[in-house]
């Protein structure tokens, strides 16, 4: 068994990222939401475009205001109205201000605002009862953006603020990665639809749902190939199928040592490389991970036939990262999470670091474990007061008991070696979510 640490390195050093050349796309900015940026993005504006007022005020001549105060006043004659959107036309003179309002252009001559309270108005004269900071509430043209410098880098995920920079920068269009795409099969004779009734022996597949949220949050494309019985025929095709049209595969089940056992079997004679094939982790100890590497990056070799992907969709990466997660849905979920998401944002286009950030939490109750294997407990991870807090999950922790990990937010980590965490003691938690 590979220990943990050791096994998620070697798993990154399998995955090939996107190339921006053969997997970059460009969608209209509204589209791109939740996309990963494949070039960086350099504007021609500076930002704020212009010298403005970064208040309702008046714009004046700081020399004109300097000495002023309650007890001895400065009045100034009010030679123009510059609303938002309006070019001033006047430069303000010696013993003038200009009206002006929060965004407006600054007129020439202006250094200085003077905020409206602190003022009284008759007319075209203002009255001044303050002095002023010297340049205060003025933006200057290019302070926080000059043009020609980078402004987004790549492998940005962009969410609202990033599209609200785009859109301000004039970028209609972006360059992003396609998704990746991850090809999902769940294997076992026992596993029927979400809505077929059961029977006795039988369980619901809820595998392919907790996959497919996963992979489509983690912003990849799903494919669900659905339920492949313990047939090596009929598995064989299925992971033919997923392997030709998939850049990452997530099959669940058949990767222990049991009779029906077959998947590190057929992907062995399908040519792949297998790498891991257990790893000292609990929950989670059987984990296979292989790889294919498709010739051409247009079809790939299983056996003696040629599978092609679908011509409709782009060609997937040339390399597959396969993984065959333990079919209990808990250590799917847990494997997947631990070792599954980390090669996902790398293969997607985002940058270091892949690897998952942990974070010290108190543990409010003692948490135990056998010691032999790097233990994950789930629960809930608060922040309280600045000081993150776990609470693990009521119940049992078994990798069949998938009702208690509901809600979880964060996995507790008991080293190899120790047996348990006193409540109260700090603990390495990953946070999920």
């Amino acid at each position: 068994m590979l220990p943990v640490n050791q096994a998620e390195q070697l798993i990154l050093n399998l995955v090939q990222p996107l190339d921006v050349g053969q997997d970059g796309e460009t969608l209209n900015l509204l589209d791109a939401s939740g996309r990963i940026l494949a070039e960086p993005i350099i504007s021609s504006l500076d930002f704020p475009h212009w010298d403005n007022s970064a208040m309702d005020g008046y714009a004046v001549r700081y020399a004109d205001v300097q000495g002023c105060a309650a007890e001895t006043p400065v009045t100034l004659t009010i030679v123009e109205e510059i609303p938002a959107g309006y070019q001033p036309q006047k430069t303000i003179q010696p013993g003038q201000a200009a009206r002006i309002l929060t965004g407006s252009v600054m007129p020439s001559g202006a250094d200085t605002i003077v905020i409206q309270e602190e003022t009284q108005r008759e007319g075209d004269r203002v009255t001044i009862f303050a002095t002023p900071q010297p340049h205060a509430f003025v933006r200057d043209r290019g302070a926080y953006y000059q043009a020609g410098n980078p402004l987004l880098p790549a492998g940005l995920r962009l969410q609202a603020a990033e599209i609200a920079v785009l859109a301000a920068a004039q970028c209609a269009q972006v360059k992003v990665y396609r998704r990746p795409k991850v090809a999902i099969l769940s294997t076992g004779s026992e596993l029927v639809a979400i809505d077929q009734p059961l029977q006795p022996g039988q369980i619901v597949d809820s595998n392919q749902y907790a996959l497919a949220a996963l992979v489509a949050q983690a912003g990849a494309e799903p494919l669900l190939l659905g339920r492949v019985p313990d047939q090596p025929k009929a598995l064989r095709a299925a992971i033919q199928e997923a392997i030709a049209v998939a850049d990452m595969v997530l099959s669940s089940g058949g990767v222990s040592v049991g009779d029906y056992d077959y998947v590190d079997e057929i992907l062995a004679a399908l040519g792949a490389t297998i790498h891991i094939r257990a790893v000292a982790i609990k929950p989670g100890k059987p984990l296979t991970v292989a790889t294919f590497d498709r010739i051409g990056n247009t079809e790939q070799e299983v056996g003696n036939e040629i599978i092609s992907p679908d011509s409709k969709t782009p060609t997937p990466n040339s390399r597959v990262l396969y993984f065959g997660l333990p079919g209990n849905p808990v250590s799917a979920l847990v494997t997947c999470w631990r070792f599954g998401l980390p090669a996902l944002r790398k293969l997607s286009g985002l940058p270091t670091p892949w690897e998952p950030e942990f974070v010290s939490a108190r543990s409010l109750n003692t948490l135990k474990s056998d010691g032999k294997r790097e233990s994950y407990l789930w629960g809930k991870l608060w922040l309280v007061n600045g000081e993150y807090e776990f609470e693990p999950a009521i119940g049992s922790y078994s990798s069949g008991n998938l009702i208690n990990l509901a809600g979880t937010s964060g996995l507790a980590v008991i080293p190899v070696g120790e047996t348990q965490i006193l409540a109260g003691d700090r603990v390495q938690v990953l946070p999920i979510g």
